[in-house]
């Protein structure tokens, strides 16, 4: 309980910091100014308890405490060791005038200059490659914090200490983490369509982590994938569910630049290795990556952006990812184009998760092809109606489809999950009630009445190789049955109570009187028409 508290806590502090920002620009610019400065915050604090910890063996009761042992150490003679240390084990060094706790300091005094924290961002991303960029979509010298210097640097300073009031120090990494899920989740509701580029709700999250995790828990150094990874967060909950999370290895890749250092940051604030972030930023389809030694993974996970456009050009064809099937996905929906791309980076063992639209289970020409030979290769698994407006940027009901490389069996488990919701202001939302539900179903691999249903292969071949769930899973509700006898009953009592109302109305009416004849003589032909 004392944890979500505290993350409780964090949340408020770092969401009043947005507040400051609200005004003067939309969620999806002021998102990066505000995540941004939490993570140099999160940097610098770490930082100074390692030094504390390096020094004394133990933790510091403040930042401040930490930051005078700092100064103190560096006038040392073995100023350069502790240094070398501090290196190895953070990848970065901050000066003592540039850490988060000197800044809030000068903040609360009246003496913070922007440049102060801009040098701060250039030193952090010159340490290591693993930092390259990372502050570059935070401008510091923006005309939207304000006009001219002082305004501009004021509104950081504002910014600075409202942020400050985040207890880290007493804060793990889960809580942290935790609290940067969320806000990246707000900025998601606030931000609407665009939010589909770097934010996967947490209930479908869930959903896909649980099945590719399945029958891997207990893998030590785990394997996970995601090529359009956003912001990370689908990545990331491989660490929930894993015996041992320490070693897992996680691999994403994000076109959007700005999406892909979000993705960064919060792999640090949920306390992941350095070594074990494999993270790229490019294209998905048009660059294959990863291509060095590690190129399949034990577990793909795949929310990517729906019928996106993408080239199709005929060089694909000889592409290892798509060849073997003869053609490619149209250049107008290039769904399966990352579906087979998640496909070819999964390992034989491995299973791989992804959200699509329906449109993919029955599609014709190109997909219909590569559908029938994902088909008929055994490589799709089960297929998940999931409910309508489940997403920031689209209404449309999607689906999960899971996937093998090989298998013994062809069958396909279907299930209908479209009605497991509640309904919500914005966004429907499935509860873990329903998550639990649909996992029982996918792990009994049975058909349950209205539910589910385990196709055959003659099945689907039946079917022309249409996977729509309604041909397999059929929810029909019949209505109940009218009782006509009550629907009569029913309709005299309501003429009888029509009567009686329109009976007192008139008598009301009649009562009314007017010494303008042409307002009289209106109500008497009212009253007239009424009695006829």
């Amino acid at each position: 309980m004392a944890e979500q508290e505290n993350s409780k806590d964090l949340i408020s502090v770092l969401w009043s910091g947005a507040d400051i920002l609200r005004s003067k620009m939309d969620a999806n610019e002021y998102k990066n100014y505000l995540l941004g400065i939490v993570f140099y915050k999160y940097l610098s604090d770490s930082f100074l308890i390692k030094v504390y910890d390096l020094l004394y063996d133990e933790k510091p009761e403040t930042l401040k405490q930490a930051l005078e042992a700092y100064k103190e150490a560096l006038e040392d003679e073995s100023a350069e060791e502790l240094k070398g240390q501090l290196a190895d084990e953070c990848h970065y060094i901050i000066e003592p005038e540039l850490t988060y706790t000197y800044f809030a300091e000068a903040a609360r005094n009246n003496s913070f200059h922007r440049e102060q924290l801009q040098k701060g961002f250039n030193n952090i991303e010159q340490s290591d490659p693993i930092f390259a960029d990372l502050f570059t979509d935070i401008d510091l010298y923006s005309s939207r914090l304000g006009a001219g210097d002082q305004k501009q640097s004021d509104t950081v300073a504002n910014l600075i200490k409202e942020i400050d009031k985040a207890d880290l120090l007493n804060s793990d990494a889960e809580i942290l983490g935790n609290a940067y899920e969320y806000l990246i989740g707000q900025f998601a509701s606030e931000t609407g369509k665009k939010a589909g580029e770097f934010y996967t709700p947490q209930a479908v999250s869930k959903i896909l982590t649980k099945i590719a995790i399945s029958g891997q828990k207990d893998k030590r150094g785990l394997s996970v994938y995601d090529p359009c990874m956003g912001s990370g967060s689908l990545l990331l909950n491989a660490k929930r569910y894993a015996s041992e999370p320490g070693y897992i290895q996680y691999y994403g890749q994000e076109l959007n630049t700005s999406t892909y250092n979000l993705a960064r940051m919060n792999m640090f604030l949920h306390g992941i290795a350095a070594d074990n972030q494999n993270l790229h930023n490019g294209d998905t389809l048009d660059g294959d990556w990863p291509t060095g030694e590690e190129t399949e993974f034990d577990m793909v996970l795949m929310n990517p952006p729906y019928s996106a456009k993408w080239s199709a050009a005929a060089g694909f064809l000889q592409d290892e990812r798509f060849s073997d099937y003869g053609v490619l996905a149209p250049k107008s929906k290039a769904d399966y184009a990352f579906l087979l791309h998640g496909l070819y980076h999964l390992k034989n063992n491995g299973t791989m998760a992804i959200v699509l639209p329906h449109g993919v289970l029955f599609r014709g020409a190109a997909e219909g092809k590569i559908r029938e030979k994902l088909l008929r290769s055994g490589n799709i698994y089960a297929v998940i109606g999931l409910p309508a407006n489940l997403f920031y940027n689209t209404s449309i009901p999607t689906c999960i489809i899971v996937l093998k490389k090989h298998r013994d069996g062809r069958d396909v488990l279907f299930i209908d999950a479209s009605r497991k919701f509640n309904k919500g202001k914005k966004q429907n939302e499935m509860t873990d009630e329903h998550i639990h539900e649909v996992l029982e179903l996918y792990t009994r691999r049975e058909t349950v009445e209205k539910e589910s249903f385990l196709a055959s292969f003659e099945d689907i071949e039946n079917n022309d190789f249409n996977l729509n769930i309604p041909r397999y899973v059929d929810n029909f509700e019949k209505e109940e049955p009218i009782d006509l006898n009550a629907l009569l009953s029913d309709m005299k009592k309501t003429d009888q109570e029509l009567e009686q109302v329109q009976g007192e109305f008139l008598s009301l009416l009649k009562e009314l009187t007017s010494s303008d004849a042409a307002v009289l003589s209106s109500l008497n032909d009212l009253i007239g028409k009424m009695e006829g």
